[in-house]
């Protein structure tokens, strides 16, 4: 059986007070029985601070993103290490804000999902397609190249999450039907087979991304290949938040 994650990514929003203040939202919220693990991925400037609210309580610190080099003359850059010493457990890598407006190609976001690992961070590696991709038909072709530069031949694949984010439902309001989503998820785990074994493949988990919200969350979550989701907007507000976490059923 997979364990659901449930992840919220703050992008760049929250200061130092209103995170500690949704994080404490949380951490009070927080059902001492989940059926799934959780986690919160603020702005690198509070990641401590996040962190001392969440010390003790079983919400996972995540972080937004990471460098591909340990540490160096980086201007400007994180390495896994200094994320792990402020206790992350997971590293979001490859989103397509990151591809978008960063520039990053597959090449570096399988430099990303390394370092990740050899750091000691569980890396949730974001793949999906835009609008114009999946209106001329190259969904799954995007995905799958996306999919492949990743997991082929990587080391502590095991260790790896996957998150399907369809481009055009970040931030859009719009979301993937559950059916077409589960179709991906599908997709996914059958390439992760072929190129890490089905054992693996089957033990992986993938998560869901784009608009994620309390209304939409039980359809999504029920699906066979879902395992969680990457939540962006409705992270930011406790109870709806909360609302996701709670539609995860074991």
């Amino acid at each position: 059986m997979r364990t659901p994650l449930v992840v919220g990514n703050w992008k760049l929003h929250l200061g130092l007070k209103d995170a500690q203040s949704l994080a404490r939202a949380l951490v009070q919220g927080i059902e001492p029985d989940l059926p799934c693990e959780v986690g919160v991925a603020p702005v690198f400037t509070v990641l401590q601070a996040v962190a001392s609210v969440l010390e003790g309580s079983p919400i996972a610190l995540c972080a937004q993103d990471l460098h591909w080099v340990d540490k160096g003359p980086y201007t400007g850059a994180v390495g896994a290490p200094f994320l792990v010493e402020l206790g992350c457990r997971y590293v979001i890598v490859g989103h397509s804000e990151r591809r978008q407006h960063f520039g990053e190609n597959d090449r570096i976001v399988r430099l990303k999902v390394e370092a990740a690992l050899r750091g000691g961070l569980a890396p949730i590696a974001c793949v999906g397609e835009s609008l114009t991709e999946r209106e001329r038909g190259e969904a799954f072709v995007v995905v799958r190249r996306q999919v492949e530069a990743i997991v082929e031949g990587l080391d502590g694949v095991e260790r790896l999450v996957i998150a399907y984010e369809p481009v055009w439902a970040i931030g859009t309001g719009k979301v993937a039907e559950p059916q077409d989503a589960q179709a991906m998820h599908a997709a996914i785990r059958e390439i992760v087979a072929r190129h890490a074994g089905q054992s693996i493949a089957n033990a992986m988990r993938i998560l869901y991304g784009g608009s994620v919200k309390p209304e939409n969350a039980p359809g999504l979550l029920r699906e066979p290949d879902i395992d969680g989701a990457l939540v962006g907007g409705a992270s930011l507000d406790a109870r709806s938040f909360l609302a996701i976490i709670h539609a995860v059923r074991p």
